[in-house]
């Protein structure tokens, strides 16, 4: 590599489109515009056949080696994003986005643009931006991770995008249809910053963007933002409450809703009986083992965004 050039690295899902051949001339478009901008480019993709840890040493190998850091970029939805962001953790290599998801949280916190050549414009041209970022176990998420019946949501939404194609609509159907057939709760032991909470819930919610907590009209938004953990439980199991919530939900008035309750901390212990538990991070379903720790790594990912930017 030229000591003149940058590396950058694309990394994207192959079922983002990012590269697909009816957009050709749209990819072409991109890679020059980089190259003007003196960066050498290549391009790695996401699909089952790639080991994405073999894969993401050869990307922190290439960076590391040159005598400029670049960027490494993530081209996909919020998933991608934390699979990148992870290895990207506490290096001098900064992450840029191309926002290619349904929701795109992330990039909108930051004020990245959803439009992919503004998004392109601002990884040649913005600033170094550190953000926090929140690890579960030995997980990390950018914007939540829950347990009970947010998981069930996820599984019934990958079933509407598979057969209706991919909509916001989605993530409220998939909902009230979880709502009208699973309302199991489940006990917990939560300690909050040392103290216990014994908790029978269907949804303990925990976020870690500031952005999806004020769109839901939480205060605890804020808490995000400081660098602390969000966390919202629900008391109710009935699908009475239930669907009062989730109406609550639609309106924008879930910090209203009785038996929902929100809490911040520095540090959270989820314990159950189940040595198990299916955990939905960043929208990516994972079986993790009890008990689940939570925290918050401080300024610890590195971001390329606009010179103006919400910290998050």
């Amino acid at each position: 590599m030229s000591p003149d050039l940058r590396p950058l690295s694309i990394i994207y899902n192959q079922k983002s489109g990012f590269h697909a051949a009816q957009q050709d001339e749209e990819y072409e478009r991109l890679m020059t515009f980089w190259t003007q901008y003196g960066f050498e480019i290549q391009v790695f993709e996401l699909n089952q056949t790639i080991d994405f840890d073999e894969m993401m040493a050869v990307i922190l190998v290439r960076h590391q080696q040159a005598d400029k850091r670049g960027v490494v970029i993530a081209a996909g939805g919020d998933g991608t994003l934390n699979a990148v962001a992870k290895r990207l953790m506490h290096t001098d290599i900064p992450m840029g986005i191309i926002p290619l998801g349904t929701f795109n949280y992330v990039a909108r916190a930051l004020n990245i643009p959803i439009d992919v050549h503004k998004a392109a414009e601002v990884i040649a041209t913005g600033t170094i931006h550190e953000v926090h970022v929140a690890t579960l176990n030995d997980q990390i998420y950018l914007n939540n991770a829950s347990l009970g019946l947010y998981p069930l949501f996820i599984k019934k939404r990958e079933l509407y995008n598979q057969r209706f194609g991919r909509f916001p609509l989605h993530a409220y159907t998939s909902g009230l249809d979880v709502l009208l057939r699973e309302h199991r709760s489940l006990k917990l032991a939560v300690t909050v910053d040392g103290k216990k909470h014994p908790v029978s819930t269907p949804l303990i919610f925990f976020g870690n963007n500031q952005l999806q907590l004020s769109d839901l009209n939480l205060r605890i938004a804020e808490c995000a933002a400081n660098g602390k953990l969000a966390g919202v439980v629900v008391a109710k199991s009935d699908r009475y409450s239930l669907l009062k919530m989730l109406w609550k939900l639609i309106q924008g008035k879930i910090d209203q809703a009785s038996d929902v309750y929100t809490f911040c901390a520095e540090q959270i212990r989820v314990d159950c009986k189940k040595t198990q538990l299916t955990v939905a991070v960043d929208g990516e379903l994972r079986e993790m083992h009890t008990p689940l720790n939570f925290a918050v790594k401080k300024s610890a990912l590195k971001v390329m965004v606009p010179n103006v930017v919400t910290s998050v």
